[in-house]
C-alpha cells in the first residue's frame, strides 16, 4: 500500500472489466459487445463533427440528445438524464440515491459493479439469492433497505423480469428507490419506462453499448421521475460537467433517431441468440432462457473453466465466473453467424 494513499483505498476491490486481448483472428464472445456496427447515421453524424468546434465545450446539458430520448420514450425531458457510459450514470445513483444509512438489496447473481460502489461509497449492502433456477423472485425483496437495483435481464444470467413482477416490487418499497438496470432489455424484455410516471420511486438506466453499437462511445442515460433527475445532475454538476464529448453526443443522437436500422440490428440479434441456444442445447449444454445478446449455459460433463480453456486455444473467447453458484457456465456473446460457427465448431472439439 502507498504511503500517498487515501485510507480507504486499500480496502477497495476494483470491478474488472472483461478482457480486451490484442490477438489477431480471435472470435471475441467475452464481453457482450454488439456483432453489427453502429447506425450509419450515427457515423456519419460523429465524422461531422471534428472541426473547429472541437476548440469549445461541448454542451452540459446535453438538451439535444436528452429530447431524442424523451421523444422516443414519450417522457420529458427533464425526466432524462445521460452520462459517460451507463456505469458513471449507476456511480451517481449510487452516490446520490442509495446513501441513506439502510442497507442496499440487488441479486447475490447479478452485476459485478454493485458490490464494487458499495465500497467505494460506504454504503452497506445485503445479496438476494436467486431462486435455484436463478429467476429473481421480487417477494424476497420485502425486506428493509435503503434502496433496490437489479439488472433487467439480469447478468449474467440473461433472464428477464415481467412488468408485472417490477410492478409488484415497487408497490411495496414506496419508501426508497429501485433501480432497474436495463443494459440489455432491447433484445428481449419489456423496458419499465412505461411505469416511471405512476412511481417516482422507479429509476430506469440504460446503456447506448449493447443494442445499439456504441461501447466505443460511451454513452449512458437514466429516466425517471424529475426530482430524481435533478438529484443525478446536482452530483454530475460538483463531479464533472461535460461528461459526454461533442462526438458522442452528435453519435448518440443520430443512433436514437435511426429506429429502422437499430430495429434491423436487434431482430438479427435475437434470431441468431435463439439459433445458438437451441444449437447448445443438441449438443448437451443447459441454456438459461435469455432475454439479452448473451447465453448462460453450462454442460453436465464438461468443466466450465476446462472449455474456456479449450477455447481459449482455438481462439475463441468466453467469459468464466469462478464464483459460487454459477462456476459451472459460461457466459457467451451472441456473434454474427460466422462467429456463432467458429464457436459451434470448436465445442465441437472439445466435447
Amino acid at each position: 500500500m502507498s504511503r500517498f494513499w487515501s485510507p480507504f483505498v486499500a480496502s477497495l476491490v476494483p470491478y474488472v472489466p472483461g478482457e480486451q486481448p490484442k490477438l489477431d483472428n480471435l472470435v471475441k464472445l467475452n464481453t457482450n459487445e454488439n456483432p453489427y456496427g453502429p447506425s450509419p447515421k450515427a457515423i456519419a453524424a460523429i465524422r461531422a463533427v471534428p472541426d473547429d468546434s472541437l476548440r469549445l465545450y461541448p454542451a452540459p446539458d446535453a438538451e439535444a440528445l436528452k429530447s431524442s430520448i424523451a421523444s422516443y420514450y414519450g417522457v420529458q425531458s427533464d425526466q432524462v438524464f445521460v452520462g459517460n457510459g451507463s456505469d458513471e450514470v449507476l456511480a451517481h445513483v449510487f452516490h446520490g440515491l442509495f446513501q441513506h444509512g439502510r442497507p442496499l438489496l440487488f441479486p447475490d447473481i447479478s452485476y459485478s459493479f454493485y458490490p464494487v460502489y458499495c465500497g467505494l461509497y460506504g454504503i452497506e449492502s445485503h445479496t438476494v439469492p436467486l431462486r435455484d433456477d436463478f429467476h429473481i423472485d421480487v417477494a424476497d425483496f420485502n425486506l428493509p433497505n435503503g434502496g433496490i437495483i437489479f439488472p433487467n435481464p439480469n447478468a449474467p444470467t440473461g433472464i428477464a423480469m415481467g412488468l408485472d413482477a417490477i410492478e409488484r416490487l415497487l408497490q411495496v418499497n414506496m419508501d426508497s428507490v429501485v433501480v432497474v438496470d436495463e443494459a440489455y432489455i432491447d433484445f428481449g424484455g419489456e423496458t419499465a419506462i412505461s411505469l416511471v410516471d405512476r412511481y417516482p420511486n422507479l429509476l430506469v438506466t440504460q446503456s447506448l453499448s449493447k443494442s445499439r453499437s456504441l461501447a466505443g462511445l460511451r454513452v449512458g442515460l437514466a429516466v425517471g421521475h424529475a426530482d430524481l433527475i435533478e438529484a443525478l445532475e446536482r452530483i454530475k454538476n460538483s463531479f464533472n460537467s461535460y461528461p459526454l464529448d461533442r462526438l458522442a453526443l452528435a453519435g448518440a443522437e443520430a443512433a436514437f433517431d435511426d429506429r429502422e436500422y437499430f430495429e434491423a440490428t436487434r431482430q438479427k440479434v435475437i434470431q441468431s441468440r435463439e439459433s445458438l441456444a437451441a444449437r447448445l442445447q443438441n449438443m448437451g449444454f443447459e441454456v438459461l432462457p435469455s432475454a439479452a445478446n448473451f447465453v448462460f449455459v453450462r454442460h453436465p460433463e464438461h468443466d466450465a473453466a476446462v472449455l474456456a480453456k479449450g477455447l481459449r486455444e482455438q481462439r475463441v473467447i468466453v467469459r468464466h465466473f469462478a464464483k459460487p453458484r454459477i462456476d459451472q457456465f459460461l457466459r457467451i456473446t451472441v456473434g454474427t453467424e460466422e462467429q456463432n460457427q467458429k464457436l459451434i465448431d470448436a465445442l465441437h472439439a472439445l466435447i
